[in-house]
Formats: C-alpha cells, structure tokens, sequence
C-alpha cells in the first residue's frame, strides 16, 4: 500500500485516478478547493477509510507525508479557465512550485498533468513531443496553455536542479463519465444539448479535427507513467490517435442518442487549434505498450448514459 496524494482529486479526471487508486489498495488523499470540482464526484468513496479529503488550494503550500503525488489541479476546459485568467496562472504555476517543493522535502515521485494544450494550434502533425508548439502568449487561452508550458518548465528545472523524482505526461482531449454538464468542452457540450434536443453549437465549419480518448485509458497511461524507472521522466503524449472532425462527432451523438436536435455554425474562437491528434509512439515505447483501448462508440455511449442519468435526476 502506497500514500498517494491527488491534487485536483474531486474533478472529471482526479475523481476517476481517486477510485482507482483506491481499488489498488493504496490510501488516497484528494485535495481539491471545488472551483470546477465537485463533492458528487467522490461522495461514493468517503465511506472508505483510506480516503481522506482536504479542502485546499494548490496555490498555498501544503505538508503531507505521501509516496506519490499526481498534480492535476487545474481548470481544463475553456470556459473555466477563462472565468478567472490569473486564478488559472497561479494555480498551474504557483500549484506546480508547491508540489515539486513538496516532493523534493519528502523524496517523492510527482507527476505533472500536463496538456496537447502546449502545442497550441500546432503546425506539425501529429504532435511529437519534440514539437516545441505554436501559442499565442497573450490570447484568451494562454493563461492555461502557457501556464502549463511554465509548469513544465518548473518540474524539469527542479528536476535537474534538485532531483526531483518527475513525470510530465502530456493529456490529449479526454472524456467520460464526471465531466461538468456545463463546462463548455465538445463532447460534454454535444451530449447535454443532444439529449435535450437542443440545437448544437458548432464552432467554425466542423471541420477542425480533435482525437478523443477515454478516460480509463488516460488513466491506464498516468499510471503506467508514475511506475517508470526515475529515468523516464517525460513529457510523454496520452491520447487517443484516432482524429474525427467535430461534426462527425455531432452527427455521431445525434445519432447516439436519437436527437432531434440541429446544428447551427457560430465563429471559431480566437486561437482554437484547427488540428489536434497526438503522436503515441513514445508512450507505446516506454509504457509498456499502452494505446488506447476503448473506441469512441463504447466511450461516447458509457458518457451518455451518465449525462441521461445526471439530467434526470
């Protein structure tokens, strides 16, 4: 039994690395201060006595006797990340400083949730991780995407500085059950509107492509990560290579669900990436083989089933 620490824990991926952690028999503390994450999210596990949860903000140091810590606080989608830019800053810088301070005091392994968001709206595809990316530094999105360049920055300085035991993995478009019905990302956006027959709101043509992965087998790969050798430390891209234009994905969750729904075209947003499928030939190499597993009808159908339930209760 390890002591693992989730920061970030009561949120759409945190939530899900809490439980299945928990069911591999390790005790888990998840620490989240509830901006996008939620108590349902992680209500079912507080019965568990080797979960515990703390109120807290990553941007304020926090000391814990752990042997792990997965740092994925930070809100992820747009509209959240948005709401408050400087929150967004802080929490992925400030958040990283305070974790990696932490992890140098205790001799622990951290592993940074990085994002497909540093390559920005990329000029190479797919993406390598030797892709240094294409962001603007002052746009509507850069508190995020450059926050968690910085971040990076942060754990490799640390890292060749101090020695610090890190992991950067670097998360492509994820989806599933958890998500906020509201959050503004593609799939939860498309689902909630689908199933309320509402028209869908497409950004641009449809044409721009994005690569949707599971979030189990996000997990599988964070996992995976955390139990290389101290020699790996990434950044190693975890998606799905599979690339479908977001009007596929409307037309495929239309048809899902048995919508009535329509699509209506409004602008694409400022510096929205046009492209976006990871290159997973590094992850396949030093994670023992790991590639997605589940296809996007079996996700998108395991999410709407969750969605259907949630906005008829």
């Amino acid at each position: 039994m390890k002591r693992i620490l989730v920061t970030g824990g009561a949120g759409f991926i945190g939530s899900h690395l809490c439980e299945r952690l928990l069911k591999e028999g390790h005790e888990v503390l998840c620490l989240d201060n509830y901006f996008t994450g939620s108590k349902k999210n992680i209500a079912h596990l507080l019965e568990n006595p080797y979960f515990e949860l703390i109120r807290h903000d990553v941007t304020a140091p926090y000391y814990v006797e752990v042997d792990e810590i997965y740092n994925l606080a930070c809100p992820a989608s747009p509209i959240h990340y948005q709401y408050n830019p400087i929150k967004t800053v802080k929490t992925s810088v400030m958040g990283a400083i305070n974790m990696l301070g932490l992890a140098k005091r205790i001799k622990s392994k951290v592993l940074q949730a990085s994002t497909s968001e540093v390559y920005g709206d990329p000029t190479i595809h797919p993406q390598p991780e030797s892709y240094w990316g294409n962001v603007n530094p002052i746009g509507i999105r850069s508190c995020y995407d450059e926050g968690k360049r910085c971040a990076e920055t942060l754990f490799t300085d640390y890292h060749q500085q101090n020695g610090v035991r890190i992991k950067i993995v670097r998360i492509f478009n994820t989806y599933g059950p958890n998500m906020h019905p509201s959050d503004g990302r593609v799939v939860s956006n498309f689902i909630v509107q689908a199933l309320q027959n509402q028209k869908i709101t497409m950004y641009g043509d449809g044409s721009q492509t994005r690569s949707f992965q599971y979030v189990d087998d996000l997990l599988d790969g964070m996992i995976r990560m955390m139990h290389t050798g101290d020699e790996i430390t990434g950044p190693v891209n975890l998606g799905n290579p599979m690339e479908f234009t977001i009007r596929e994905l409307a037309e495929k969750i239309i048809s899902m669900t048995g919508s009535k729904s329509e699509i209506i075209f409004l602008p694409l947003p400022e510096d929205d990436p046009i492209q976006r499928q990871p290159d997973i030939s590094l992850a396949k190499k030093v994670l023992d083989g790991w590639s997605p597993r589940i296809d996007l009808n079996t996700g998108l159908e395991r999410t709407i089933a969750y969605f259907d339930q949630l906005l008829n209760n």
